[in-house]
C-alpha cells in the first residue's frame, strides 16, 4: 500500500510533490520521511509521508552543519581566526606533532586524528569534551596538513573544543542561543526531555541481496583508518545506525553525529544562514558563506577511500552529491540518508530526513531527484 503524501508546496513547485510521490510509491510500505525547502527565506516545499510533520529523526552527520555554522559565525565575529594554529586556543592539542595545524586545516579534515588507537566508549562518544581530551594526546594517523580524511565521529568535538577555549561556552550552548532559539529551529543539539515523544528511532538498513554483496565486497579490518574513524576498533565497536537511538547521545547532542531534527529544522537552519527567515536577517554575510564553501580538501579521502571534497567543514555539496547546484554550496549529509544544504546562487535551502537507514549510507539516492526538482523550480520561480 503506497503511503499518502501530506503537506504543501508553493505555486510553481507542483512537480516536487509529484517527484516525492513517485519516489515514495517505489519504497517499502513502511517508509517514513520528510522533505522541506526554502527559497530566498520563504518556505516553498513542506511534505512528508508515513509519519507526521512534527516527527524528529536522528540526522547523524547532518549535525556537523550546525557545528560548522557556529564556527562560521565566530570567524565572522572575529572571535576565531582561520589561520591561527589550533594550539593558540587549545595548547594541549600540540602533543605528538600536531602543533603546527591551523584551524583552517582542522576544519578541512586534515588533522589526521580521526580516532584513537583503542577507540571510544559510548559515554565518550556522547561527550565532546571527553573526546577532545582523548584526541589531544593522540598521535595523528598522517602528518597533519599533508592529506585529508573524513573525521566522522570526532570533527565536532575537535572544533567544539576550539570554540570552548575561545569563548568559555560550549558549541551546543552557542548554537542554542544564536541559531536554534532566535530562528525557532526544530533541530536540536541535545534533545530536551519534553521533546522525546516526538523522536522516531532509526530503523536498520534492509539491503537487497545485490546491495549486501556490495557491502560484503569491501571489508575493513578493525585497525584500518576507516574502522578507526568509525570506532570499529573499540572494545565495544560502534554500530553507527543505532547511535541516535541511544538516549545518552540524544540528550548530550555530540556535534559530529548527535543532532535530532525534522526536515523543517534542517532546511530552516540553512535558510537562516544565507537568507534569513521571516523578519530575521541572515546569519552569515556573503563573504563568510563564500569562504566556508570554497574548496579546501579535494581528492582521495584516506578514510572514505574514494574521491571526496570539503570546504571549511561543510561538504562541498555541488561536487560531492548534486552537480546541478551552484559553486560554493554548503551543506552536510547524514549516514541514514538525511541531506541538508544551502545554495547561495539560487537561494535554495534544502532539508530531507528519513527513518530507515538508506543504502549505501550518506545522502540517500532519492535526494538527487528531489533536490534537482526543487532547484529547477527555484530557478524558474
Amino acid at each position: 500500500m503506497t503511503q499518502e503524501i501530506h503537506g504543501t508546496v508553493a505555486d510553481g513547485f507542483e512537480r516536487v510533490r509529484e517527484e516525492f510521490a513517485a519516489f515514495v510509491a517505489g519504497e517499502r510500505p513502511d517508509y517514513e520521511g520528510q522533505l522541506c525547502a526554502y527559497v530566498h527565506g520563504r518556505k516553498a516545499v513542506d511534505l512528508w509521508a508515513g509519519t507526521d510533520a512534527d516527527a524528529l529523526y536522528g540526522v547523524f552527520s547532518s549535525t556537523k552543519g550546525a557545528a560548522y555554522l557556529v564556527v562560521a559565525l565566530l570567524v565572522q565575529d572575529g572571535t576565531l581566526e582561520l589561520d591561527r594554529k589550533v594550539t593558540y586556543y587549545w595548547p594541549e592539542f600540540g602533543a605528538e606533532g600536531k602543533g603546527n595545524l591551523t584551524l583552517r586545516d582542522l576544519l578541512a579534515h586534515r588533522a589526521g586524528v580521526v580516532g584513537t588507537d583503542t577507540g571510544f566508549s559510548l559515554a565518550e562518544l556522547a561527550d565532546d569534551r571527553q573526546l577532545a581530551e582523548r584526541l589531544a594526546d593522540q598521535r595523528p594517523f598522517w602528518r597533519p596538513g599533508t592529506a585529508f580524511g573524513y573525521h566522522a565521529l570526532v570533527s565536532g568535538a575537535l572544533t567544539g573544543e576550539v570554540v570552548r577555549r575561545a569563548t568559555g561556552r560550549t558549541l551546543q550552548e552557542i548554537y542554542q542561543e544564536r541559531i536554534r532559539t532566535p530562528y525557532g529551529l526544530d533541530f536540536h543539539l541535545g534533545l530536551p526531555a519534553p521533546q522525546e515523544p516526538r523522536f522516531r528511532s532509526t530503523q536498520p538498513m534492509t539491503p537487497t541481496p545485490d546491495q549486501q554483496a556490495l557491502l560484503d565486497a569491501t571489508p575493513t579490518g578493525p585497525h584500518t583508518l576507516t574502522s578507526i574513524a568509525f570506532n570499529h576498533n573499540a572494545a565495544e565497536p560502534t554500530d553507527l545506525a543505532t547511535l541516535p537511538n541511544m538516549p545518552l547521545i540524544r540528550a548530550k547532542g555530540p556535534a559530529s553525529v548527535g543532532g535530532v531534527a525534522s526536515a523543517r529544522g534542517l532546511a530552516g537552519m540553512y535558510a537562516a544562514a544565507i537568507s534569513g527567515v521571516g523578519e530575521q536577517a541572515p546569519l552569515l554575510k556573503p563573504d563568510t558563506v563564500a569562504e566556508f564553501g570554497q574548496f579546501h580538501s579535494v581528492g582521495y579521502d584516506l578514510v572514505a577511500r574514494a574521491h571526496k571534497s570539503f570546504g571549511l567543514g561543510f561538504q562541498t555539496t555541488a561536487d560531492t552529491w548534486h552537480p546541478f547546484l551552484g559553486a560554493g554550496t554548503i551543506g552536510h549529509s547524514g549516514a541514514s540518508g538525511s541531506q541538508s544544504f544551502a545554495d547561495p546562487w539560487s537561494g535554495l535551502a534544502y532539508g530531507y530526513t528519513r527513518r530507515r537507514f538508506a543504502f549505501p549510507g550518506g545522502a540517500a539516492p532519492e535526494n538527487n531527484r528531489l533536490a534537482q526538482a526543487i532547484h529547477s523550480a527555484a530557478l524558474a520561480h
